[in-house]
């Protein structure tokens, strides 16, 4: 009788399972690799080494609920052995299908709400690719529609990525169309400063001012704005409408940009390091004659206390002081998605047109469209003691809603500069 009652039990389950909504998680939005393997927009590539471990993720929105698991893959040719562990948990699988199929994994318990990692790993094999894996399938959830991962049909570029998230900061009403100059600062904790990260301290409606990690061997300081001609593509910008490089610092590189908008860019190859402070000022000239506003941007090194000279830019059609002043950290390499960058940003000061500084302090909290569409839900700010922060990537549990407004603590010194002595070049 308890053999017939358990052969019910299971019969049911596996009903369940197969009536239950499938989660169709693409590989190619969602997972990571290390060594020789490949993610592209099709999935896990390239699959030769087994020394190479992919990594897909997703978030569960509640606990206490047990999925059950498979991958969709092929063999192009012969047998493999692979392993797939979820926490303490691992499966392993001898495949064998040439042509694309739903290979059951097994069931998973999950305790808690927030990300899932799992893991894949080639164990052996008789031809020369482990497997091709499309699709991770979820089925099971209670709550499958509050999932969070990268959904097929959308951009798995910006969503590997991650997502971006802002300081957009508050202007004091009595200057609040008389902001000639943006003072801000940025430092990034150790081991924060992940390849493909833009720490932007200095932004305004035209334009943007901050530092990258670009390779393990180069970082930029990097000085853009955007033309008022709105293209991605800057051959098409008319001459009326281009942004003019008035000078630029002696070891910095001019040029243009585009594919995210278009207009005039400036860059300089600075080794700045995690743990150590850099300030940013930025200065509007907007000139009623000529319907144009300059803006300049300088870099400071506060260690080596020296202000260096990035780039001065005239913007056609523009006549306005500095306005939507924010902070953002991104992501910009799809390949470093998973991992998790900081920036603590602070002492916002805004500077009249008499040249007198007032303090910033507060700040409301945004994300970019890939945090807004809950493709992705890693990311966080809050204040730090007098500082505001920025986190995201990682995959990390610690979610902070957006659109929430921060103050810090007041610092209450002024930075001190002699604008005559700023570098003309």
């Amino acid at each position: 009788m308890k053999k017939l009652l358990l052969l019910v039990a299971c019969l049911v389950s596996s009903v369940a399972f197969a009536d239950a909504p499938k989660i169709i998680i693409p590989i190619g939005g969602n997972a990571w690799v290390n060594g020789s393997a490949l993610i592209t927009d099709d999935g896990l590539m390239q699959w030769t080494s087994p020394k190479s471990t992919a990594n897909i993720y997703f978030r569960v929105p509640s606990a206490q609920q047990q999925l059950n698991l498979s991958l969709r893959l092929r063999v192009p040719a012969g047998k493999s052995k692979i392993s797939i562990a979820i926490g303490k948990m691992v499966f392993i699988k001898e495949i064998s299908n040439a042509g694309f199929d739903t290979i059951a994994i097994g069931k998973v318990d999950i305790l808690q709400a927030g990300h899932v990692k799992i893991s894949l790993n080639g164990l052996s094999k008789t031809g020369s690719i482990y497997a091709i894996v499309s699709d991770l399938i979820v089925q099971g959830a209670k709550d499958a529609d509050k999932f969070t991962y990268v959904k097929a049909g959308t951009s798995y570029h910006f969503g590997r990525r991650g997502p971006s998230v802002h300081l957009r900061f508050d202007i004091p009403s009595a200057i609040k169309k008389d902001v000639k100059w943006f003072y801000n600062e940025i430092s990034v904790p150790a081991k924060m400063d992940v390849i493909g990260s833009y720490f932007m301290a200095d932004g305004f409606s035209s334009g943007y001012f901050g530092m990258q990690v670009n390779s393990p061997t180069e970082r930029r300081i990097l000085f853009s704005v955007w033309s008022p001609f709105t293209t991605d593509d800057p051959k098409t910008i008319p001459d009326s409408l281009k942004v003019i490089l008035l000078k630029k610092g002696a070891d910095v590189h001019g040029g243009e940009f585009g594919d995210e908008g278009s207009g005039g860019q400036s860059y300089m190859l600075y080794p700045w390091q995690a743990g150590k402070t850099y300030a940013f000022l930025l200065r509007a000239e907007p000139d009623k004659v000529t319907k144009s506003t300059t803006y300049t941007a300088w870099f400071k090194d506060i260690a080596a206390g020296k202000w260096l000279l990035v780039a001065s830019f005239s913007r056609p059609q523009t006549k306005t002081y500095l306005d939507d002043l924010y902070s953002f950290v991104e992501n910009f390499e799809p390949d470093s998605g998973d991992q998790i960058r900081l920036a603590n940003f602070k002492n916002q000061w805004l500077g009249d047109s008499n040249n007198n500084w007032h303090e910033v302090t507060g700040a409301l909290y945004t994300g970019d469209a890939t945090a807004n569409a809950n493709y992705r839900k890693d990311y966080a700010g809050g204040i730090d003691g007098n500082m505001f922060f920025l986190k995201n990537g990682g995959f990390f549990d610690e979610l902070v809603p957006l659109k929430t407004p921060f103050k810090r603590a007041t610092n209450g010194v002024a930075p001190v500069i002699d604008f005559s002595t700023l570098p003309k070049e």
